[in-house]
């Protein structure tokens, strides 16, 4: 399971802000339940997330692995984890990796041996997301509205977990 971070694991900051601190990560309602039940069923759970902020100056790398160490913290409270975290830190149109291309997702499977595509479904809140999930040739899931590109939509993590858990 892939899944975007900011508007789909937790909290989005408002059109042109970032999350530059860790106490400024906010679970999103139902999140850590859905990656417990992910991690319950044996589902490896990945997040691929776009980190132009590190290009702008705006927050470091060491910055970013405190907020994703804040990350690992709150979904351990709900008895979930991750098992692993891309990030793309370039600005648009500089790499593949950047969603909407699906070059984070190719080096999740290319690292993690046994990642069955086939299988495999990305989640998030943004066309960015199922663009790059459809790129890579994985079920998509969109959050909140049906823009027509997403195999399903949900209306959040806890809903898509639903879906993909019981319906298929």
């Amino acid at each position: 399971m892939f899944l975007d971070r900011d508007g789909t694991l937790s909290t989005s900051p408002p059109p042109g802000d970032y999350v530059t601190d860790p106490d400024q990560l906010t679970l999103l309602t139902g999140a850590g339940e859905a990656i417990a039940r992910f991690n319950r069923a044996g589902i490896w759970v990945g997040v691929v997330t776009n980190q132009r902020g590190i290009a702008l100056g705006l927050y470091t790398l060491a910055d970013l692995e405190a907020i994703h160490r804040r990350l690992a913290e709150l979904l351990a409270a709900h008895g979930a984890h991750l098992d692993g975290i891309w990030f793309c830190p370039h600005h648009n149109g500089e790499c593949d990796c950047r969603k909407p291309q699906p070059g984070m997702l190719l080096a999740a499977r290319s690292a993690v041996p046994g990642l069955d595509f086939a299988r495999a479904a990305m989640i998030g809140d943004t066309e960015a997301d199922v663009a790059a999930g459809n790129a890579a040739g994985v079920t998509t899931v969109r959050l909140g509205a049906d823009i027509g590109s997403a195999t399903f939509v949900a209306s959040d993590l806890a809903a898509a977990a639903e879906l993909l858990l019981h319906d298929h």
